[in-house]
């Protein structure tokens, strides 16, 4: 069985906010069937970057995008959230 893994573009609440605390704040929030695929970075303007999530969720779990995304949102360090990419991976 095969794995679904969404990638998010996360917009930070303030050019301050540390990356480095908001992944651990991603990984503790995630509920017990997802995993961070891995983060990545990217500019957007006047030193403001946004953060790439990748997070892997199994894909026969009902109900579980909408869950993942309720946890994400509920960060206060976020303030936008965008998906990017939804695919199938077998891993």
């Amino acid at each position: 069985m095969g794995s679904v893994v969404i990638s998010y573009k996360i917009f930070p609440i303030d050019i301050t906010v540390d990356f480095n605390e908001l992944r651990k704040k991603i990984e503790e929030c995630l509920p017990e069937f997802a995993s961070v695929y891995g983060f990545g970075e990217e500019p957007i303007a006047f030193g403001l970057n946004a953060l790439i999530a990748h997070i892997k969720i199994p894909e026969d779990k009902s109900g579980a995008l909408e869950e993942l995304e309720k946890k994400l949102e509920g960060i206060s360090e976020i303030s936008q959230l965008q998906t990017l990419m939804v695919r199938r991976t077998s891993r």
